[in-house]
């Protein structure tokens, strides 16, 4: 592949393991990066789960945080880093209206199909502001118990069709591993990478989209209808591979002159 302008990443099992703090390689892997290219971060998560795994674990010394793009929430809200402090540039917040219509269908369809039994670490159902999302064992459960909850995927499939008979107005997907997210209709990695086309002035076919959802039923597919080259990892390893080739591509690149 040639070197890309800007490199986007899934978070959860492709930065780090499903709501943890990256490893310290990886945030040196990140902190090296952003010495040659642009890198934009977009994920179903918020932007307090985006500085607890990632920005608190870079070296805010030696990163030049001027190139990292958040886009939580899958980019229904976007952040830059001016001034000493990240700055929200928009945010497409859900009406009470959609919100309270949202929570009202998850916790009455997650009841109905005994998803609300058994343990949670944290809520079920969390208001993110452009974004509802179910999260079936809470946001911050282990992650062998979130791998195995629901490992074919049926649960969440069920869940998804219910949720989405009672808000058609409304776009309801796969999140992670355990979640459903539920934002305004048409809003998808896909809609977020686009307004980060738009706001970059970078063409699709010069970036790279790295994530561990790639398959048709995941939720970094639609991102592949953008026309951005896609890479898909098996977790946190398979994207340090990706990012060591990207920095020795530049490392050539400067050598040649």
């Amino acid at each position: 592949m040639n070197r890309p302008q800007l490199i986007a990443f899934d978070l959860d099992d492709t930065l780090a393991p499903s709501k943890s703090r990256i490893d310290p390689q990886m945030a040196g892997a990140l902190t090296r990066l952003l010495e040659h290219t642009e890198v934009c971060i977009i994920s179903g998560g918020d932007f307090s789960q985006f500085r607890r795994q990632v920005i608190d674990a870079l070296d805010v010394h030696g990163a030049d945080l001027g190139r990292l793009h958040l886009m939580p929430t899958c980019g229904t809200r976007y952040l830059r880093f001016a001034d000493g402090d990240w700055r929200q540039l928009y945010a497409e917040d859900l009406t009470l209206d959609e919100a309270g219509r949202a929570s009202s269908s998850l916790a009455r369809r997650s009841a109905e199909l005994g998803f609300d039994d058994g343990p949670a670490w944290g809520p079920r159902v969390e208001h993110r502001g452009s974004q509802v999302t179910f999260s079936a064992l809470g946001q911050a459960a282990p992650v062998d118990a979130k791998r195995q909850w629901d490992p074919t995927g049926a649960k969440k499939a069920a869940l998804r069709a219910a949720v989405q008979a009672d808000l058609p107005d409304l776009e309801v997907r796969s999140g992670g591993s355990t979640s459903i997210d539920i934002t305004r209709k048409g809003v998808d990695k896909a809609y977020g990478m686009r307004k980060l086309i738009a706001a970059t002035g970078i063409p699709a076919s010069s970036m790279l989209f790295v994530g561990d959802r790639l398959d048709p039923d995941g939720n970094d597919f639609p991102v592949i209808a953008t026309g951005v080259p896609c890479r898909s990892v098996g977790g946190w390893r398979d994207t340090l591979a990706v990012i060591d080739e990207v920095i020795a591509m530049a490392a050539h690149e400067a050598r040649v002159g």
